[in-house]
């Protein structure tokens, strides 16, 4: 009898062996196919479930099971198997496993709320002294009484018009009211034409229309050669004045409050012109300090010579040296106009004496009074005006009170200083360049180093990182590029405006938000650039109408608010201020998208996560959003 070696075990198999384990393995396969009732492929995109691998070993050989296979009901035919089901249905009385939070759904705030402006509330501002008009500045709501309910569009509310024809028609659903078009109908500022609103342009102190009025004004100061950017009107009915400066390549900030001329900054949006809600009574104007070029004010009903000059000197902050104030109305012109305005020649020659008065104390200069306009001049530097006070004792300048603070920073009688020059001659805090020049070339504040941390090339840098990035936005939303689609957009963390410079020559306009928890210091920079902006902390509401912007953009806003305020209190103010089918980008890191994707597919938002224009290994992602279409009265709510 032959030996057995266990050396025989440990040879390689030979062909014929491994021939037979294929041949198993075959067998294997199609006994497994004929007992399942045949050949099934799983549905396209890879969606079947994995099932568990069965492996056999034979002469160092293994053989794997075929792809797995769905498995119809009733043996092969019909649809397919139902999702599995991981609940546990049979566990000990009590002893249920705790389940997911379900997602919050957002409800529609009651109709009354339509127009509702969280920090400009009528009923919350009865509270607070109604002495110059400091009940109608920002009063915000405390955390109980926060809404948390999405603000509904008015029924019938439709897109607005494209630019530039928003600038004289608006769809009378968006905004419904018509006092406005009793009250001033002989001033021609607005009026109905059916199921629309006309602005004709006229105003107050232009009867002859806006452009006209402007006219006048170019005849007295260069309003043409780009010198002139920036602008501010204060008390701006319907915005005519800043919307027909747009046409002259100057950007004005039209600001007036929520008062018994209901809806007129609702109205300006509505046409396309940059407007926020706001009133002269006892805080600073949200702006830094030298931030406009040219201040406005027509038949504004402002009290400039009461309280120590107090509003003018407030102007004198926020013009740049070298700037503009420009008065029409009352008392200008009194000789003429003093039986119209119901006023006695005698108070209106009082009023207007007060009024130079306090513009001499500021070292203002009279420009011209022709007709009834005037305007005044402020210095380029402070030389003067400061060797002045030996003479002049009121107002004095101010000490150790930062000229840019300005969020519910109290307005004081006195004059805030300007950068320290060593030349008569030379512009205090820098000489700025012409537009369009102005927007690319580095900044003065950047350039003489007030800015800590920040120098010319990361100015450079981020101009060229934000042109980059808005090629981007405009390659991922394809009607980023369109003409009309959007208009008014909002910047929630503009730091130097550089999305708002990428943009400077699309048809539209951005309202750049520096928050005032981060380097609020460069808003500044962003007036020198000649774009404009507004400090804002968005742990409350803006100063702005519900359905005021079509494009919101907001860089790494979640990041700095993570631990200030909850997510949903900033997303529920950007739903109101969105219009329906208006977009929102978020750009931020992934983790917080995903929590906030949470929280808006709750919110009547249609979302997205995309990639970074740099990659998909970039941690940072971006939030595409896009408000789905609903008003009151709709079934979805």
């Amino acid at each position: 009898m032959a030996k057995l070696h266990l050396s025989s075990f440990s040879r390689r198999p030979t062909l014929h062996q491994l021939a037979a384990v294929a041949l198993l393995c075959a067998l294997s396969y199609f006994a497994g196919v004929w007992h399942h009732g045949g050949l099934t492929s799983a549905p396209a995109g890879g969606a079947a479930s994995s099932s568990s691998v069965s492996i056999a070993t034979t002469a160092s050989v293994s053989c794997v099971s075929p792809s797995p296979t769905v498995l119809k009901r009733g043996g092969g035919g019909g649809g397919s198997s139902p999702p599995l089901d991981f609940a546990a249905h049979h566990a000990a009385e009590g002893t249920e496993l705790e389940s997911a939070p379900a997602q919050r759904v957002y409800e529609a705030c009651p109709a009354k709320y339509s127009e509702y402006t969280p920090c400009e509330d009528v009923e919350r501002s009865l509270r607070f002294p109604r002495d110059r008009l400091m009940y109608r500045e920002r009063h915000c709501p405390s955390d109980g009484e926060r809404l948390r309910c999405l603000v509904p569009a008015p029924k019938g509310y439709r897109n607005p018009f494209p630019w530039p024809a928003s600038r004289d028609v608006a769809w009378f659903a968006n905004v419904p009211h018509k006092e406005l078009t009793v009250e001033k109908a002989v001033q021609n500022w607005i009026r109905v034409d059916g199921d629309k609103f006309r602005f004709p342009g006229g105003g107050t102190m232009f009867p002859h229309g806006a452009s006209a009025y402007i006219d006048d004004i170019g005849k007295l100061i260069p309003l043409h050669d780009g010198s002139i950017r920036t602008a501010i009107d204060t008390g701006c009915g319907v915005a005519s004045w800043g919307a027909y400066l747009l046409s002259r390549n100057i950007l004005a900030m039209s600001f007036a409050p929520r008062d018994s001329h209901e809806a007129q900054v609702q109205f300006a949006l509505e046409r396309g012109v940059p407007a926020m809600i706001g009133v002269l009574a006892s805080n600073r104007l949200t702006y830094p300090a030298r931030a406009f070029d040219m201040a406005h004010c027509s038949r504004c009903l402002i009290p400039w010579q009461l309280y120590d000059g107090l509003y003018l000197i407030e102007v004198d902050r926020i013009l740049r040296p070298g700037g503009y104030w420009i008065l029409s109305g009352p008392p200008i012109n009194w000789k003429k106009h003093s039986k119209g305005w119901q006023r006695t020649r005698e108070d209106l020659n009082s009023e207007q004496q007060a009024i130079e008065a306090v513009a001499k104390s500021l070292c203002w200069k009279k420009i011209k009074e022709v007709g009834d306009i005037a305007i005044w001049q402020k210095p380029t530097n402070h030389m003067h005006c400061k060797a002045s006070r030996k003479v002049i004792k009121s107002p004095p300048f101010c000490s150790n009170k930062n000229p840019d603070a300005a969020w519910y920073d109290k307005m004081e009688a006195c004059i805030s200083p300007l950068p320290e020059v060593s030349d008569i001659k030379e512009v205090a805090g820098g000489e700025l360049m012409k537009w369009p020049q102005r927007l690319t070339a580095v900044p003065p504040r950047i350039a003489s180093g007030s800015i800590e941390g920040v120098t010319d090339e990361m100015f450079k840098e981020d101009t060229k990182l934000w042109k980059k990035r808005v090629g981007h936005y405009k390659s991922v939303i394809t009607q980023f590029g369109q003409k009309g689609r959007y208009r008014n957009l909002l910047d929630m963390n503009a730091r130097f405006g550089g999305f708002a410079a990428a943009l400077v020559g699309d048809p539209m306009w951005v309202m750049n938000m520096v928050p005032t928890i981060g380097n609020s210091t460069t808003l500044g920079v962003i007036f020198e650039r000649g774009l404009i902006g507004n400090y804002q902390d968005w742990c409350e509401g803006m100063s702005t109408y519900p359905r005021t912007y079509d494009l919101i953009h907001a860089d790494s806003v979640f990041t700095l608010y993570k631990d200030r305020c909850e997510m949903d209190t900033i997303l529920l103010e950007m739903d109101r201020i969105l219009r329906p089918e208006g977009t929102v980008i978020i750009r931020d890191d992934v983790d917080l998208l995903v929590k906030i994707k949470s929280i808006t597919d709750g919110m009547r938002w249609n979302s997205q996560i995309v990639d970074h224009e740099d990659g998909p290994l970039v941690r940072e992602k971006l939030l595409l959003v896009v408000k789905t279409y609903w008003t009151l009265g709709d079934e979805k709510q």
